[in-house]
């Protein structure tokens, strides 16, 4: 008759009991495995120049990693002494005990259980509400210039458009416009007034 432990070594591969059972501790003395994604994994992406883009650079981990927050940084705590709410222990039972009658027959709808009791609680405390996008919005595409390159194209177009007016209207200069059409003419302006 075998042993559990031979019949254990027969039955099932050593390595796939040893990590399906014991969880490791993360990179860099992290609570959980790192979840790192692999370059073409990668989403978030900036202007190379040239029309291309590359994976943005990776976020720098952060100073806590390791270490267990604390309970008191993560539920708000009580501001006051216990029993200031200036209910004596009676009446504290007497509305416990109503408000349990009210939640049995359906009449209220305060949260029962425990876990309803802490997302009604993180409701109340969350500060910030959730920021609405519009349905119609559609992000901008990335050109893959660099703010540089985005730049001298404007620039270049501003002198097309100024050059293209100027020979239509037979000036010679920008200053004998009414309108400015380069931001250098528009802050020139500005700065004489």
């Amino acid at each position: 008759m075998k042993t559990l432990n031979q019949f254990l070594a027969e039955a099932y591969d050593k390595d796939v009991m040893g990590s399906s059972q014991i969880r490791r501790q993360g990179e860099g003395g992290r609570v959980g495995a790192m979840r790192k994604k692999t370059e073409p994994e990668k989403r978030r992406m900036k202007a190379a120049g040239g029309g291309k883009m590359v994976p943005a650079k990776d976020y720098k981990p952060r100073k806590d990693i390791g270490t267990q927050k604390k309970t008191s940084d993560k539920v708000q705590q009580p501001t006051k002494e216990r029993g200031s709410a200036g209910l004596s222990l009676r009446d504290q039972q007497r509305k416990a005990a109503m408000e349990r009658r009210a939640a049995r027959s359906g009449g209220s709808s305060t949260p029962t259980s425990a876990k309803d009791k802490e997302k009604a609680a993180s409701k109340l405390l969350a500060k910030k509400s959730a920021k609405k996008v519009s349905p119609t919005y559609k992000p901008q595409k990335a050109s893959g210039k660099t703010a540089a390159e985005r730049k001298a194209l404007t620039k270049k177009g501003e002198r097309t458009l100024r050059d293209i007016q100027l020979k239509n209207l037979g000036k010679k200069s920008e200053k004998e416009l009414k309108n400015p059409i380069t931001q250098k003419e528009i802050t020139r302006r500005n700065k004489a007034k």
